[in-house]
């Protein structure tokens, strides 16, 4: 049977080079397989017959029983448009068709029952069905073959080409009839039994042509279940391969740096959470084993104290360790924090970006290759092949899917034997997000931010308020506070969002004149320089007010800055507007978020606003961002070819994604080289399926 499924799409009857032709180009369809796996995306309920006094003015399909009583044609501007008066015993309406004219009308009989099918629109108080489908009653009662029809994926061009969703529809049924449905089990049957799932072959049959709603949720059910089960064997069993194959070193030693910095240096008590990580990260660097770590902890949770401990394990183990971050604002904080962690400490670190200068870079290449440079901070330029450590034990990447794969392995292949890693993100990411995208690392989460710290207040505000926000800007100022403006950048229109930080910078200056107040500007079109030196009169606290792109969205620590305003907040993502707000707060003092809109919101930004004033929790945001914007787009453009699922929906589908990794777990407990008689065709599947560039090549 896999032989006939590979079979070229054009070979099916009905399909031809001319249509296999469309279907490759427009839904990447090349063969009996390819089709089989086009799952319809809505199902239409054709058992149910409206009345022409039901209709309502919705934009779903309705169906309904009746007869033409009088055709016409009505002249308009451009041609000619056919117009036939439908009657059942509660009204009237209008079938409408603008081309096809001379057959159509052929094919039409006045007074004979009929079941016409199509969307209806209300049109000076008469519904009107454009184009819609026709058949005899007496053809239709005989013909219902499913009362659930399948509605296809599909594109302009092959609806304009006449492969409508009813062609993909009747394709399908000629697949079915040449396959005789013989389709091989995929699953371990104890599997099958112990979560009641029902066969491949009828789970393929009903998704197509379900006999009822319930037969179509159990297909759905066992596919989406097949589909998330091999994922998640393959990323652990990627996991479990990396343990045993990828030798790391093992930092047995927990010494010198660690317990002085620990016992008499620790600027801070450690919470729960913090010593929790760090015993997770030293029990995986303790292992022969490369470690592979995702951590996760929100804005100001101290992600940074937990980077530095495990930086010193690798120095009591006489290895040295490095930190890449995305940008140089973010690699100079990286910098400045560890240094002043370190400063009683016998450690020498440097720091390596692009505006690095040539002399310093020189004596940088030097130390890390004699080993007298213990930690290196960076930005990309950490990549190039003139920086080589002498021994390279942990690699740190902060907010990590701003690189890509690529990029990253450079990063391992400096060393014989391949780095620890440790993944940090500031981005919280849902759950179920990742189990999927990083269900090959071990996760630690830090969910607790330190003691001390208020939330953050947000409230969200309209553009009619300003001079209310304004009044508690001075306020906040007259206490000694500092303040954010926050304007938004969307790159397609650079010129737009810069008029619009210039008009704000403007009016801001007017209404709070030197010299009481002193007002700093910091955006993407500044040299770095000078992105310093406003950046440093901020922090020093020579000015009040920041006004800024969201350069500022990581990487800047201002304990004294309390108020993060965000104009046209709503132009925002979830994330961002969360990431934002994490740059207040950092003090002990109250600190406010105040987002501002304009009254014309969507009900996707409204959603974003209320989300954002009633929790301060990243992960809960991450969710409702998830929601909102799915799992592509979250991830960015670099990952998003990640998640192209083809019947699993990670959001919606969250249950059936936890319990396929549980099973994926536990099989793999029992049987990890899937060696066991009762696994023989699972393993088949399993290596099929990676050889197949599909998900799982594309993570980490």
């Amino acid at each position: 049977m896999s032989n006939l499924l590979q079979t070229s799409i054009e070979y099916l009857k009905g399909v031809g080079p001319h249509r296999g032709d469309l279907l490759r180009k427009e839904l990447g369809i090349h063969s009996y397989e390819d089709l089989l796996q086009h799952f319809p995306h809505r199902y239409i309920d054709r058992t149910r017959y409206y009345k022409i006094n039901e209709l309502k003015n919705q934009p779903t399909e309705v169906q309904l029983i009746g007869k033409i009583i009088h055709i016409k044609m009505v002249e308009q501007k451009r041609g000619k448009r056919l117009v036939a008066t439908f009657a059942d015993e509660t009204g009237q309406m209008e079938l409408v068709w603008f081309q096809g004219h001379k057959w159509i009308k052929e094919s039409l009989q006045l007074n004979v029952p009929i079941v016409i099918f199509g969307k209806c629109t209300l049109f000076n108080h008469v519904f009107t069905m454009s184009h819609p489908e026709i058949e005899l009653l007496a053809d239709h009662e005989q013909s219902l073959r499913s009362a659930l029809q399948p509605v296809y994926p599909s594109t302009e061009t092959l609806n304009n080409r006449g492969i409508s969703s009813r062609v993909v529809s009747k394709m399908m049924m000629q697949l079915f009839q040449e396959t005789q449905n013989l389709f091989a089990e995929t699953l371990p049957l104890y599997l099958i039994s112990e979560l009641k799932l029902i066969s491949k072959k009828d789970a393929l049959f009903n998704i197509h042509f379900p006999t009822s709603t319930d037969t179509l949720a159990k297909a759905q059910f066992r596919l989406k279940f097949e589909e998330l089960f091999f994922i998640q064997l393959q990323l652990i069993t990627k996991n479990l391969i990396r343990k045993h194959k990828i030798k790391g070193h093992a930092f047995s030693q927990v010494g010198e740096y660690f317990n002085e910095f620990f016992q008499n240096y620790l600027p801070f008590e450690l919470t729960n959470a913090q010593k929790r990580v760090i015993k997770e990260i030293r029990n995986d660097m303790g292992n022969p084993a490369q470690m592979n770590r995702l951590l996760q902890g929100d804005v100001g949770s101290g992600k940074t104290i937990v980077a530095f401990m495990s930086m010193l394990l690798a120095l009591d183990n006489g290895f040295q360790s490095c930190l890449m971050a995305p940008t140089e604002i973010l690699a100079n904080q990286h910098f400045n924090g560890l240094n002043e962690l370190a400063k009683d400490l016998n450690i020498t670190i440097k720091i390596l970006t692009g505006s690095t200068k040539t002399s310093e870079r020189k004596i940088i290449h030097e130390a890390l290759e004699n080993g007298s440079l213990h930690i290196l901070i960076g930005t990309h330029a950490l990549l190039e092949d003139k920086v080589i450590f002498q021994n390279l034990g942990l690699a740190i990447i902060d907010e990590q899917h701003r690189f890509g794969v690529e990029q990253r392995s450079k990063l391992w292949k400096k060393n014989v034997i391949p780095p620890h890693v440790l993944v940090m993100t500031a981005t919280p990411i849902p759950r179920t997000l990742a189990m999927s995208l990083y269900g090959d690392l071990d996760i630690s989460v830090i969910d607790e931010l330190p003691p001390g710290r208020k939330p953050i207040q947000t409230v969200h505000r309209f553009d009619s308020n300003r001079l209310k926000v304004w009044k508690f800007i001075r306020d906040e100022i007259a206490k000694g506070r500092q303040i954010y403006i926050v304007y938004p950048l969307i790159q397609e229109s650079e010129k737009m969002d810069f008029k619009d930080l210039m008009d704000g910078y403007e009016s801001i200056s007017r209404d709070f004149p030197l010299p009481h107040y002193a007002i700093s500007i910091l955006h993407g079109k500044m040299k770095p320089a000078d992105k310093d030196a406003e950046m440093k009169r901020f922090s020093e606290g020579k000015t009040n007010i920041m006004v800024a792109t969201t350069v500022i969205e990581v990487g800047v620590n201002i304990p004294n800055a309390s108020v993060m305003i965000i104009e046209s907040a709503e132009r925002f993502g979830l994330s961002q507007l969360h990431q934002l707000r994490g740059r207040v707060g950092r003090g002990a003092e109250q600190s406010y978020c105040i987002l501002m809109t304009s009254h014309k919101l969507s009900s996707d930004s409204k959603t974003r606003m209320d989300t954002m004033c009633s929790t301060n929790d990243g992960f809960e945001i991450a969710e409702v961002d998830l929601k909102l914007r799915g799992p592509g787009d979250l991830m960015g453009t670099q990952q998003s070819g990640v998640l192209q699922l083809q019947i699993a929906d990670i959001v919606r589908d969250k249950d059936i994604l936890l319990l396929a990794r549980q099973e994926a777990i536990k099989l793999l407990k029992e049987d990890a080289p899937m060696e066991k008689p009762e696994h023989a065709t699972l393993k088949t599947v399993f290596i099929t399926l990676s050889k197949k560039k599909n998900i799982w090549n594309y993570i980490s």
